[in-house]
């Protein structure tokens, strides 16, 4: 038992290099309870560092500021509970249960702590297991080995350059699209994981070897962003050019349709731009070429705001009124600064090498091997 208690402490402390993460998991809901099981190999509980024996199905739940378990009409508390793979490649089944979510698939260990009224739920996860599980969620199923292989390069790139994201709420990285989509499911193919293995330690850097952030977004619609027009920062790796490799994949264009009053009360509470100052200029907006503000800057309404109170796609588009109809024409989908996946994917189709991909979509950068030096949780991880 003795032996077993200091394995599983090294287990949860001790973090090599580029190894290890710690992924919040669950977090766009509030979790108060879930249900958990193994799913391939051999686990264990621990409370507390008290090993509560073999995983069956159990469930945790948040009780008077403490994690209770549940196992068929047995309970117990504690501050801490974790569950911890005894043979390797082990993985767990996780569902929350208040509210429902659906089930999920997550490969190694499980931390569980009660956190501000709610579940904290974060799974310890070596990279190459993360990776795989992000360009899952990422780039689904089928794909060219040289897309997932460029898909691993800039993810592996964003986890290390972002590795403290969220280190105030007890882990780094979490499971949205805040951070990357690590929505594990455990379908991830063998080229996947041979992705992940054929491009191990490699990242993207830009002058004086530093990580760049690898942005990326499912389709540009045949022009990559500016970063300035999305984050009023722009980024000297990241300019806004023509992409021919996307145009005609699945997401390259869009419609929709807005009330027109609905539109026009908008512009008006929010910018104080009024029909009755400009007339039907506030309908008619074409942009062939990206642009940062809808019909004029003058107006002072940026094109993510309008994205994003009326859950576009993305900003590239063009409008007209038609009737009672404000009709929205778009390309593209998501933010579409730095790497088009959709025009990735095509280039894999024709042929480019994952490292040619990367720097067609970021400029003045290079594909090194990142040797990374140090713990990937430099400071203690307080709740």
């Amino acid at each position: 038992m003795k032996t077993r208690i200091i394995f599983f402490f090294l287990t949860l402390t001790c973090w090599s290099n580029a190894q290890e993460l710690r992924i919040g998991l669950l977090r766009s809901i509030e979790v108060k309870k879930i249900a958990l099981s193994a799913n391939q190999g051999v686990y264990s509980v621990y409370g507390d560092s008290i090993n509560l024996g073999i995983l069956g199905a159990i469930e945790l739940e948040l009780h008077s500021g403490m994690v209770r378990i549940k196992t068929n009409d047995t309970y117990q508390d504690f501050y801490c509970v974790h569950i911890v793979q005894d043979t390797l490649n082990s993985s767990f089944k996780i569902k929350s249960l208040l509210p429902t979510s659906r089930q999920h698939y997550y490969p190694d260990n499980l931390e569980v702590k009660s956190v501000d009224g709610r579940l904290n739920v974060v799974n310890l996860v070596n990279m190459d297991n993360y990776l795989s599980g992000v360009v899952e969620s990422e780039g689904g199923g089928g794909r060219h080995l040289e897309y997932y292989k460029v898909q691993a390069l800039m993810s592996r790139t964003y986890a290390l350059k972002n590795e403290d994201r969220h280190h105030d709420e007890g882990f780094q990285l979490c499971d949205g699209v805040h951070c990357q989509a690590y929505h594990n499911m455990l379908r991830y193919t063998d080229a996947i994981k041979t992705a992940v293995q054929l491009t191990q330690n490699k990242v993207l850097v830009g002058p004086r070897d530093q990580l760049v952030t690898t942005y990326f977004s499912a389709n540009c619609g045949g022009q990559v962003c500016d970063a300035g027009y999305v984050w009023n920062t722009s980024v000297p790796y990241v300019e806004s050019f023509i992409d021919t490799f996307c145009i005609h994949t699945r997401q390259a264009t869009w419609r929709t349709t807005i009330n027109k009053r609905k539109w026009a009360d908008f512009l008006n509470q929010e910018y104080g731009v009024s029909e009755k100052k400009y007339g039907n200029y506030i309908y008619n907006f074409d942009q062939i070429e990206r642009k940062a503000f809808f019909i004029h800057p003058s107006l002072g309404i940026p094109l993510r705001d309008l994205r994003q109170k009326f859950h576009l796609k993305s900003t590239f588009f063009s409008s007209y009124l038609n009737g009672d109809q404000v009709v929205l024409e778009g390309r593209g989908f998501g933010h579409g600064v730095g790497l088009c996946q959709e025009g990735a994917m095509r280039m894999a189709e024709l042929g480019y090498g994952y490292s040619q991909i990367a720097r067609f979509y970021f400029h003045n950068v290079q594909v090194i091997d990142f040797q990374h030096g140090r713990s990937l949780v430099p400071k203690a991880f307080g709740r």
